[in-house]
This record gives C-alpha cells, structure tokens and sequence, in this order.
C-alpha cells in the first residue's frame, strides 16, 4: 500500500488500520456491536448484520425492522454480489384507490392528489428482517439469534443516546401522533435528551421473538398481524398476505470502470446508475486532479446534473417498465457534449419525482474481515422515523418508501400494486486492484449518488487518504436546481460556480450525507467514518 501525502491530510481524525477485521458506521456502540461479533468468530457478513440491527435500536430515527435492507459485497471467495430485500406496494393500493382515500382525507379532488409522505399509504412492505437472516444463512458463520443478541441488549438494557441522533429525534415529537408511536419513542412526550438513557422494550421484545422464531414472525406471525392492523386501522391496504409472500433477491451488481477503479452499484430500481452515469459522463469531459478547483467542481456537478435527471426520471422496478441503459459510455459520450463553460438550465429530461423527500435519513455500514470479505450494507426507512406509524406494540415503525410512486399514470415509477418504487439506497464496492477492495457508501436520500461520486473522485483523481477524501467539502444538486455547497468550501471556488451560473447556497453540513468506507489493500484493513454524524470507526 502506497504512503499518503501529509501534506495533503487536513482531517481532525485520521484513517483507522486494524489487521483482524473493522467496521465503519453512524453511531460508535453499533460498531462495537460488530466487532464484537468479529471476535465471537463472525465474519464480515455475521458483523454487517449485528451492526445494522444495532441500529435499528442506537439511532432508530433512521432506521428499523420497518424498512428495507441492501448489501454489496465481495466474498472472500472472491465472488461480488448484491442483497435486495426491498418491499412492495400492498395488493390493494391501485392509483385509483389511494388516490380516491387521500382526497377523501383532504377533502379535495382525487386528481389533484400526489402520493402522501406519511400515514398509511406510504408503507411498502418492509424487507429488513428476511434480508438480514438471509444474508447470515448464506453467508455468516454464526447463528442468526446471536448476531442480532448485542442490538437486544442495547435495547432491554438501555444506552446513552448521542448528539446528531438526539436533534434528529426531535422530529418525532410532532410526526408521531399514533399513541403507539408516542409510547414506543417519547418519554414524556418528549425525544431523548442528548446522553440521556433510553430503553426501547417493545423493540427489544420483537427483536427477541425474531431471534427466536426467525425473520417470518415479521412476515407471517404475531408481528405481521400488528403491522397490516396498524396500516389498515389508519386507512391503509396492506396485508397479511401481502407481507407473506416477500422475499429478498440476489441481483447481479451494475458496474463501471472510472479512470481505472471498477466500481459497482445496484441495478435498477435502486439509483445506482446514476452514480454510474455520472463518472462515466465525469470521465468523459476529463474530470482530474490536474484541474483547477472551480472548473474541477463545475464538471463534476454537471455530470451529477445530468446524471440525477436521467435517473430520477427512468429508474423505477424493471419488472414493470423498461429502464434504459444509462450506464453505456456511448450515452455518457452523448450526455457530456451538453456540458460546457456555463451551467446547465435545460437538462431536457423530466424532473425527479414529485412528492417524494429529497432529505432522507438512512444508516450505512461498511465491514470488511481478514478473510477477505468486505461488506457494504445500508438499512432504512426512508424519512426518519418514516410513516408515523409504529405496527401496535411492537416498538416497529413502518417505512414511508411508497412516497416516493407517483400518482400520475403516465410516469414510469408509477404506483402498482406488487412494484417496487424507486429506491435511494445504493451500497457500493470499489475495485482498486485484483486484491484491493473497498465497500463505501454515502447515505441521505437524493445525496446517496452525488456523494459517492465526489467520495470516489476524492480517491481516485485527488489521491486523498480515505478519512480526508470523507471529509473534503461537498457539493449537492438540488432539486429545485439550486446547488447547495458546504461552508467550508473555498470562497473563490463557490464565486467561481456562481459565475458560471450556478445558484450557490450555503447549507449546513447535516444535508450533506454520510459516508463510510472500509478497505482491504492485500490484506490491510482500513476505515473511515463521516465527519457530519455521531460515527466510528472500530477495529481490532
């Protein structure tokens, strides 16, 4: 492995080395979670699951046995691979039907109506709790009921909750109204207190009865009855045999080579071929480190410009639309000559969906051991705490990722009954060298693409360590086509982009994503955590 240029490490923390295995993730006592299970004798995949099951728990403003889970990974066989445990919209939730229960709610015309972001008609079925066993069963070395025993100890137990994860649990003070929802994460009526301790029993209880029956309770059993009750009383047409007959999948990963690092996303409907798209069209308009930084940024935005309108426009479940091919350099080729010294207005591709929540809350996790495996796996419900809902008193809130269907026909991600909608989560893989192999990811909604972009290009063409390519300053184009930079951004550079016609604003650092990375260089391990969140990097 090649020795960093100091005098290019500006970062308040340094990359994390460890040479039996590591975890990077958003909050320190899951990390400790899978390294724990690292040094039970689990491999990478057993830690990738305890770690995001602690999740569920340390930081459940984003995540949850309600949402739905995705990994990329590359065994130590040598085999890359993807998880998709993504669920579906209920079998009764047609665009007339939901359309015609959210007027009647709002008392207005039903074709006036887009696809609410809370309540019942978001809840798509979740997929966390078989994607998790199934990912152990095939690939762990342990029992399911003990990797997931750390996150039912944290929360039977209690633990002090963290600063980042405390102002977001705020939100729930007025998104939950449900009285279950309120019991299950209020105390008092209140959020948790930064470093006060918190007990999350219901959740532990169906933590416990998952450990001990396996991930069908959530699909078949007590819990799936709670959960289709919960949507149903509030209005929803979620079932029991709709949460039945899921399954996760085992896709083949979509991959590009940029400037010789192979990289690999999820295909379809996951917004993987955006990042994809986006460094084809980068390395097509000969985005490098030799660049001045303004005109280093310009280009990259561009191509992330384009790339998210292509995607958020075509991308949705390829089971009942064709979605082009917007990997193929040849179209990287045609989208680049769109970009030139000015901003792009016109990107002549429709506009991203409607409706749906373009900041999202989501956990990601990275884990790689010294057998060679290296695991990216993310977990979510969507928007925080999601739909408001929590299914009875099982302390599990449902995901709202049905926001993100339209109720216009004519749109390709249309809402159906058994289709998936279009998925912000995309865990990523990176191929330096035959044995050198990165799990990465960036979360936060529409920013997943657009910071895996600038993390890789942070890498590959500035040549930065992996904590300082996580820390760098960040662009992100917004959907209204703002573009939103970083406060620490160079002052020039951002006059610069305005000059060229981009409408800079200064956001603060929490919409901005949150990376993590893990690294095995020929059998050296490496990490490195978001600087933005209350995350870690734990080896051993």
């Amino acid at each position: 492995m090649s020795t960093p240029d100091l005098d290019q490490f500006t970062s308040r923390r340094s990359t994390v080395y460890a040479p039996n295995g590591i975890v990077a993730t958003s909050q320190p006592l899951a990390a400790e979670a899978g390294t724990r299970i690292l040094r039970a004798g689990g491999n990478a995949f057993d830690a990738a699951v305890a770690t995001a099951a602690a999740l569920n728990v340390v930081e459940p403003t984003s995540t949850g046995l309600g949402g739905d889970a995705f990994a990329l990974y590359r065994t130590a066989d040598g085999d890359v691979g993807a998880m998709r445990s993504c669920g579906w919209a209920p079998e009764g939730a047609t665009i007339d039907a939901v359309s015609a229960a959210v007027a009647e709610d709002a008392d207005t015309d039903p074709e006036s109506v887009t696809m609410p972001t809370t309540g019942p008609h978001p809840v798509t079925i979740p997929g966390t709790a078989r994607g998790w066993e199934a990912t152990v069963e095939r690939f762990g070395d342990l029992a399911f009921a003990d990797v997931l025993e750390p996150a039912i100890s944290y929360a039977t137990e209690g633990y002090p909750v963290t600063e980042v994860i405390a102002h977001q649990w705020k939100q729930a003070e007025t998104l939950f109204t449900d009285s279950h929802a309120r019991e299950a994460y209020l105390v008092d009526g209140r959020a948790p207190r930064v470093g006060e301790t918190v007990r999350l029993e219901n959740l532990g209880e169906s933590l416990q009865k998952v450990a001990d029956r396996g991930a069908d309770v959530v699909y078949e059993g007590e819990i799936a009855e709670a959960i289709a009750s919960e949507v149903q009383d509030n209005g929803g047409f979620l079932t029991v045999d709709d949460l039945a007959e899921f399954e996760p999948e085992f896709p083949d990963p979509v991959s590009t080579t940029y400037n010789g690092v192979e990289i690999y996303e999820l295909p379809p409907n996951n917004q993987g071929l955006i990042v994809l798209e986006a460094l084809n069209i980068a390395q097509e308009l000969g985005v490098d480190g030799s660049l001045d930084e303004p005109t280093y940024r310009h280009r990259l935005i561009e191509a992330i410009k384009l790339a998210f309108h292509d995607g958020h426009h075509y991308i949705t479940d390829p089971e009942y639309e064709d979605v082009p091919p917007l990997q193929d350099e040849a179209y990287a080729v045609e989208r680049a000559a769109a970009v030139g010294e000015a901003a792009l207005s016109d990107v002549e591709v429709g506009m991203p969906n409607a409706g749906a929540a373009e900041d999202a809350d989501t956990v990601l996790l990275t884990v790689a051991d010294d057998e060679g495996n290296v695991v990216s796996f993310i977990n979510s419900r969507f928007e925080g705490f999601g739909s408001g809902l929590v299914a009875g008193d099982t302390g599990i809130a449902l995901q709202n990722r049905g926001a993100s269907f339209s109720l216009n026909p004519d749109h390709p991600n249309h809402l159906e009954p058994g289709k998936r909608p279009f998925h912000t989560l995309i865990p990523a893989l990176a191929r330096f060298g035959p044995d050198d192999w990165a799990a990465f990811g960036v979360m936060g909604g529409f920013m997943q693409p657009q910071g895996q972009v600038q993390v890789i290009s942070n890498i590959v063409d500035k040549g930065l360590p992996l904590q300082a390519a996580l820390d760098r300053p960040r662009c992100r184009y917004r959907e209204d086509g703002t573009l939103a930079v970083e406060g620490t951004l160079d002052g020039h550079t951002a006059t610069k982009l305005a000059r060229r016609g981009h409408d800079v604003r200064v956001e603060p650092p929490d919409v901005f994503g949150g990376a993590q990375i893990v690294r095995n260089d020929g059998g050296t391990l490496s990490g490195a955590t978001e600087p933005r969140k209350d995350g870690t990097v734990a080896g051993f």
